[in-house]
């Protein structure tokens, strides 16, 4: 398949409002996950893994690190006429901002005009999954589409969460409904499952070119994809495809992680899946070799342990640890530690994410938190132990019972 016809847009813009405060000082797909990566990390690897080589990524919310992150991580080879493009937005129309995920593309159209591609992808860059993109674009050209949207069966009774996509025998889009009150449309075959769109689209690039241009000159339009281009072409009687993820492979993929995608959209949605990482056989497998999932990489000596001394033990179990950490006396179990993170003596750590440079003063308790980088946390100090306490103290406590503690937090 001769990849190099596609280009790849990659929408990175997006300010998490429901992430806060995590997204107080970084877009959505800037945050960290699994201790060493950043969300966007997974849908570059995915296209690199496919064959993917010309790539756009569109940014626009308090991108700083999040161009810092991509600059450092990801050389490419020029020379091959692959690149990974960092494209801020530059008010190029009408002197705002991104409208929305179509206007967003309409703004960036002279990057298509000067590539000139037969096909471009439009990926968001804030999702948790793995995929073989160039199964989706076999998928495309078989059916012939001008569009093809990547989908997820889930239970109907997790419609009201999910815009959802309701499709023919053939998989050919027939309906298109934004998190439905009533029951939608089942899967043909499947009368307890629907469709949820995942956000990934594959565009024929006139088409494309055609429907945010047009889109553009209506006032009334919400500019996005989901709202207003796909309806707009659904009802013109284009042929637009659906494509199941849950039918995509990639080298090396378990059992488990078949269909794993993740929206880590809100607090407890993104601490849990960063607790799905610690499973004996979990549905995002980051060891594999095959498929490998690329980040930067810090210059940081190995983990260490020291201590062991009655009840000063340096101790990890069901952790991921990652480089430049230092458990000094203290103990953590179910935790991911981003890099430099240290635990002191007698403290105890359990079921959290701790990131960049953190370190936990001596006896201290932390239960079922978040820490982002960057914090002090004094001796004796409580977090997670009383929800109500935490809140005073002007921590985020999720509905879920996460606790949270912002970047650079004085406590």
């Amino acid at each position: 398949m001769a990849l190099d016809t596609a280009l790849v847009m990659i929408l990175a813009g997006g300010e998490g409002k429901r992430l806060f405060p995590l997204t107080r000082d970084r877009a959505k797909p800037a945050v960290p996950f699994g201790g060493r990566y950043r969300i966007i990390d997974f849908v570059i690897n995915n296209f690199i893994n496919s064959g993917f080589y010309k790539i756009k990524i569109l940014t626009q919310y308090k991108s700083d690190s999040l161009n810092q992150h991509i600059a450092r991580s990801w050389p490419v080879s020029p020379i091959l006429g692959q690149y990974i493009d960092l494209v801020p937005a530059q008010m190029r129309t009408d002197g705002n901002w991104y409208k929305g995920t179509a206007d967003a593309v309409y703004q960036n159209i002279a990057h298509i005009n000067d590539e000139g591609p037969k096909y471009v992808c439009v990926f968001g860059g804030d999702h948790i999954y793995r995929m073989d993109v160039s199964q989706m674009m076999r998928f495309h050209k078989k059916k012939e589409a001008t569009l093809t949207i990547s989908a997820i069966p889930i239970p109907i009774s997790e419609a009201s969460e999910f815009g959802i996509i309701e499709v023919d025998d053939e998989w050919r889009l027939t309906g298109f409904v934004e998190k439905p009150q009533t029951t939608p449309k089942c899967i043909p075959g499947h009368p307890d499952m629907c469709l949820a769109s995942m956000g990934n689209y594959i565009f024929e690039a006139e088409e494309l070119i055609n429907e945010v241009v047009e889109d553009a000159k209506n006032e009334n339009s919400s500019h996005d994809f989901g709202k207003n281009i796909i309806p707009k072409m659904l009802a013109d009687g284009k042929p637009v495809y659906v494509y199941d993820y849950s039918q995509n492979e990639f080298t090396g993929m378990t059992p488990e992680e078949r269909g794993h995608w993740r929206d880590v959209g809100s607090i407890d949605s993104y601490w849990q899946a960063n607790m799905d990482l610690l499973d004996y056989k979990p549905v995002l497998n980051l060891y594999s070799t095959e498929w490998p999932l690329r980040t930067y990489n810090n210059n940081l000596p190995p983990a260490k342990f020291i201590w062991e001394e009655g009840d000063r033990v340096g101790m990890a179990t069901n952790s991921m640890v990652s480089e430049g950490c230092i458990i000094s006396g203290g103990s953590i179990s179910r935790c991911v530690l981003s890099p430099q993170v240290r635990i002191n003596s007698f403290s105890n750590v359990t079921d959290s994410i701790l990131m960049e440079n953190v370190n936990v003063g001596r006896y201290c308790e932390i239960r079922k938190a978040i820490i982002d980088k960057n914090v002090d946390i004094p001796p004796y100090t409580k977090i997670g132990v009383d929800l109500e306490e935490d809140k005073r103290r002007g921590f985020l406590v999720s509905s879920g019972g996460v606790t949270v503690v912002p970047k650079g937090a004085k406590l």
